[in-house]
């Protein structure tokens, strides 16, 4: 399907529109911005940053990791930004560096989305979240070592099953340093599973959307990328996995770590799949990893994941309360700046605690009056108690969305009206909604007058219709990713702006062309196990391909003494473990690395043969004849524009 490129003219970005700056005025006149107290706590402690905060790639000439071009985040918020996100952007990207929480409890914040958190034991450094990269974390980790004197890393500490708190692990430690134990990493029970099914799994579809949500093809500017809301920006460097050597499970759970007391509160189904929260004795300190943080949260995430549960949420964070509140008098986490003092960390949690109960309960009243989804979406408000609190506010997660997620996790996709039970593919309705509305041409000007008068959300409905059933309109399309950069502009949601601009830029530009494919790194190969390797090998099963494939393969894992049978039939891939085929069409002989290494892409049969580390015995060809039946992903799908038919 052609798309013919938009005019120079049209590719340009605009600025704010007049009815974009009445927004951002309104915005302005309702919240306190007055208030400093966040910029104080977010400067409190500093001791030392980088300078330029640029952190290099190890295998790539881009940077890993660069806030200096976000140096343009000063003074009042231009129009082409919503002013209450523009001071989030601001407390993100301008406090960056290595800060005392407390005598012994320091935190590296900015150096990635997320905080790497060090604490002081007897012998060395305990690491809290080693961030999304290992330059990253590396940075951070040398950072304190020159500030505050050099110790060794004794354990490290996976608060949840998110990325950004775990793949930047190979910075700080090796996989040998954990694999001996000579290093201890500790993690809440369920991580490994719940870190490589969202990861993995679903991985190239959420690392697709996740370039819109993180923004992370947006350049930096007043018209462009701004924070993450979440933290300043994602870092894109080198990742990795290790397994940990010790879970933590139950809530009361206590670890005693270099010296240092931890206390374990379970915290599952909530912002994580698995995640835990810990208290530190010695300290008085709650850690509440990113169960809070300082904005409102996703109760479904944008990039795409598992619904969370909003009552339980707010249950567990009601439940730190409890068992810590007493003895509190600081409070930190996995992004964001600490607060001091008990009543301020007090009456922070609560209003936390309330905003995730107040979006669970109203969405459920409403639903209950008979009220559907998006119905739902357009009328819930939050009092002003909770809703001009910053802390509370919509940088990351919205109420808009989270209200729909709560609807879904009780109700699912479906509101109960049967003409919505069975509709047409996308491109399909598109199709038959443009000729119902006269042709592309007569819905392409009434958008643009209902475009002139601000109408932004309407025009987007109408106009994704006729892009997905004609993406070669080129008018349609600019029309388009003009509507798309006002929303942009208005949204005080970090993704929101991010999803907004990027699919503005994906209309006017098209796809990018590099990095098409997606590719899995030597450390995730290393980490993960193969139970899940399988499982992702089974996601890659073109089912179409399989049918009426039979085939069974004993796998002979050389490095830890046990086999497997690899068998397809029935278009479905299974691995059975300390099982063997009696005719097998062949035997692979070889380390579970190298079978992971090969099923990954990063290296071929053909290779570990040439190197005397695969032997075959049986038919060769049936090792090429695997490879067949499985997708390559492409990693730049279209989101705004149609794919192509299937074939």
């Amino acid at each position: 399907m052609s798309q013919k490129p938009l005019s120079e003219t049209q590719r340009q970005p605009k600025p704010a529109s007049e009815h974009t700056e009445r927004a951002q005025a309104a915005v302005r006149e309702s919240l306190p911005f007055s208030d400093r107290r966040s910029f104080e706590n977010a400067r409190r402690g500093f001791i030392a940053s980088i300078d330029p905060i640029t952190i290099g790639h190890d295998h790539a000439k881009r940077p890993a990791f660069d806030l200096a071009p976000l140096a343009f985040l000063e003074g009042e918020a231009p129009p082409s930004a919503n002013p209450s996100l523009w001071r989030q952007a601001q407390l993100n990207a301008q406090h960056h560096g290595l800060f005392e929480v407390t005598d012994g409890i320091y935190q590296i914040r900015s150096f990635d989305i997320a905080n790497m958190t060090l604490i002081r034991g007897n012998t060395g450094w305990i690491i809290i979240d080693p961030l999304t990269s290992s330059e990253t974390s590396r940075a951070g980790l040398a950072l304190a070592n020159e500030h505050l004197g050099e110790r060794p890393v004794v354990a490290v500490i996976h608060t949840h099953s998110h990325a950004d708190h775990f793949a930047g692990v190979l910075g700080v430690v090796t996989a040998d340093q954990v694999e001996s134990g000579a290093v201890q990493v500790i993690a809440p029970e369920h991580y490994v599973n719940e870190s490589l099914s969202e990861n993995v799994l679903a991985g190239n579809v959420m690392n697709r959307r996740a370039t819109y949500m993180y923004g992370t093809l947006l350049p930096p500017s007043p018209t462009g990328f701004l924070t993450t809301g979440l933290g300043a920006a994602l870092s894109m460097g080198s990742t990795g996995f290790v397994i940990p050597n010790d879970f933590v499970c139950a809530t009361g759970e206590t670890r005693n770590i270099d010296g240092i007391e931890f206390e374990f509160q379970m915290t599952p189904g909530t912002e994580a799949p698995a995640e835990f929260v810990f208290y530190l004795p010695q300290f008085r300190a709650l850690c509440m990893s990113e169960i809070t943080s300082h904005h409102m949260h996703n109760v479904y995430t944008p990039r795409g994941a598992q619904v969370r549960d909003a009552l339980a949420w707010s249950a567990q964070i009601n439940e730190s309360m409890e068992l810590f509140g007493e003895r509190l008098e600081i409070q930190f986490a996995s992004h964001h700046w600490p607060i001091w003092g008990r009543e301020e960390a007090l009456a922070y949690l609560k209003k936390q605690r309330d905003l995730y109960k107040y979006i669970h309960d109203q969405t459920l009243r409403l639903a209950n009056h008979g009220y559907t989804m998006n119905e739902i979406a357009g009328q819930i408000r939050l009092p002003d108690v909770l809703g001009k609190e910053f802390a509370n506010r919509g940088y990351y997660g919205t109420l808009h969305h989270n209200a729909r997620a709560v609807y879904v996790k009780y109700l699912g996709y479906f509101d109960g009206n049967p003409a919505h039970l069975y509709p047409l593919p996308p491109r399909e309705t598109a199709r038959r909604y443009v000729e119902f509305m006269g042709g592309a041409d007569a819905v392409v000007a009434k958008a643009g007058e209902s475009f002139a008068a601000g109408d932004y959300r309407w025009v987007a409905e109408v106009l994704d219709h006729v892009v997905m059933a004609d993406p070669s309109n080129g008018d349609a399309k600019a029309l388009l990713a003009d509507t798309l950069e006002q929303l942009g502009y208005q949204a005080e949601s970090g993704p929101w702006r991010n999803f907004f601009l990027s699919g503005a830029l994906e209309l006017r530009e098209g796809l990018p062309q590099t990095g098409t494919r997606f590719a899995a790194s030597e450390g995730m190969a290393r980490g993960m196990p193969l139970q899940n390797l399988f499982q992702t090998m089974a996601v890659r099963l073109n089912g179409p391909k399989a049918d009426g494939v039979e085939l069974a393969l004993n796998l002979d894992f050389t490095d830890i003494g046990k086999r497997y049978l690899l068998c397809i039939e029935n278009a479905v891939l299974h691995a059975f473990p300390d099982r063997n085929a009696e005719a097998p069409d062949a035997t692979l002989r070889l380390t579970s690395l190298d079978f992971k290494r090969m099923m990954m892409g990063l290296t071929t049969g053909a290779e570990l043969i040439d190197a005397g580390r695969l032997e075959i015995d049986g038919d060769a060809s049936a090792l090429a004849g695997l490879g067949a039946l499985f997708d390559s992903f492409e990693r730049r799908f279209p989101i705004v524009t149609p794919r192509p038919d299937p074939t």
